[in-house]
C-alpha cells in the first residue's frame, strides 16, 4: 500500500484513476481545484484537497505532500490560454517536482502524451506551440530531477470503454507501421497509472502507448526488455527521441498535438484530462 496524491483530481483521467488505485488497496489524496468537486472526490473513494495549482511554489508543493509516498500528475490548463498553459503545465509542474524533493518524496508519476519532446516543430506563433512546449519542458525538468519518475505518453485519447490492453512504442523510438493504432481509452489510461505506480522497474523509462493487444503488465515487460541495462539509479530516457514527419506542410512529431479541436494529419485528437 502507498500513499498516492493525484495532482488534477478532477480530471476525466485522474477520476477513472482513484477508484482503480484505492481497490489496489492505496491510499488516495485527490488535488481539486473548487470545493464543490469534493463530493465527488470523495465518492471515489479519496481524500480531497482543495488547492489552486497555479502560482503554486515549491514549499507549498512540499507542504501539500506531507505523509505521501508518490505523485501523481495529471492534471493542466485544460485548453486555457497560453498564459494559463505555461503556469500550469510548465511552471506549476515543475515546481511540485521541486516540492516533492524538498518533502523527501521520491516517486513521481508524469501522464504526459505521446511523443512529448522539445523537438516538437512547432512554430513559436502555432496555437499548440504553448502546450506542447509546456509538456516537454516539464517532462525534461523531470527526467533531469533526482526523483524516481516515469512519463507515461498515450495517444490520442477516446471515451471508448476500457480493453485491458495496450502496445508500446519500442525502445528504439520505432513509429508507423509497427504500431497498429493511434488512440488509446481514458479508462485504460488509469489503469496504465494503477500499473505503473506498483512498478518500480520503470523508473527512469518513458512509456509511449496506443489501445493494443498485449495486456499492460505484457506491454510493459515487452519494452523493458528491449531496453539496454543502466542500473536500478538509471536517471535517462533509455527510448530514443521521437522520429518527426512533415505534416500538412511543417515538421511535427508523430504524437498528436493534444487539443479538442485540432487533428493530427486528419486524425482527430482529444485534450489529454
Amino acid at each position: 500500500m502507498a500513499r498516492i496524491i493525484i495532482l488534477g483530481g478532477h480530471g476525466k483521467i485522474a477520476r477513472l484513476a482513484t477508484p482503480k488505485l484505492v481497490a489496489a488497496g492505496h491510499e488516495v489524496t485527490s488535488v481539486v481545484r473548487k470545493s464543490e468537486q469534493v463530493p465527488t472526490i470523495e465518492s471515489l473513494g479519496a481524500t480531497a484537497v482543495v488547492a489552486d495549482l497555479n502560482g503554486r511554489d515549491a514549499k507549498s508543493f512540499a507542504k501539500l505532500f506531507a505523509a505521501q509516498d508518490i505523485v501523481v500528475w495529471s492534471a493542466g490548463a485544460g485548453g486555457g490560454s497560453p498564459e494559463l498553459t505555461y503556469a500550469i503545465d510548465r511552471d506549476a509542474a515543475i515546481a511540485s517536482m521541486s516540492g516533492a524533493a524538498e518533502a523527501g518524496l521520491k516517486r513521481y508519476v508524469m501522464v504526459s502524451y505521446f511523443g512529448a519532446s522539445l523537438a516538437h516543430g512547432l512554430s513559436s506563433d502555432h496555437s499548440f506551440y504553448p502546450y506542447a512546449q509546456s509538456k516537454a519542458e516539464a517532462d525534461k525538468a523531470l527526467r533531469d530531477s533526482d526523483l524516481d519518475w516515469t512519463v507515461l505518453g498515450p495517444s490520442a485519447l477516446t471515451d471508448d470503454p476500457a480493453t485491458g490492453a495496450i502496445e508500446v512504442q519500442g525502445a528504439d523510438g520505432r513509429v508507423g507501421t509497427e504500431l497498429e493504432n493511434d488512440s488509446v481509452s481514458r479508462d485504460d489510461v488509469a489503469s496504465v497509472i494503477v500499473a505503473a505506480v506498483d512498478r518500480d522497474d520503470l523508473i527512469g523509462h518513458t512509456v509511449n502507448f496506443n489501445n493494443g493487444t498485449s495486456s499492460i503488465p505484457e506491454a510493459f515487460d515487452s519494452l523493458l526488455a528491449e531496453l539496454t541495462p543502466t542500473g536500478p539509479s538509471s536517471r535517462v530516457m533509455t527510448s530514443s527521441p521521437p522520429q518527426v514527419r512533415s505534416c500538412g506542410g511543417e515538421s511535427m512529431s508523430r504524437a498528436p498535438l493534444i487539443s479538442e479541436t485540432s487533428s493530427n494529419c486528419g486524425v482527430p485528437v482529444t485534450r489529454l484530462l
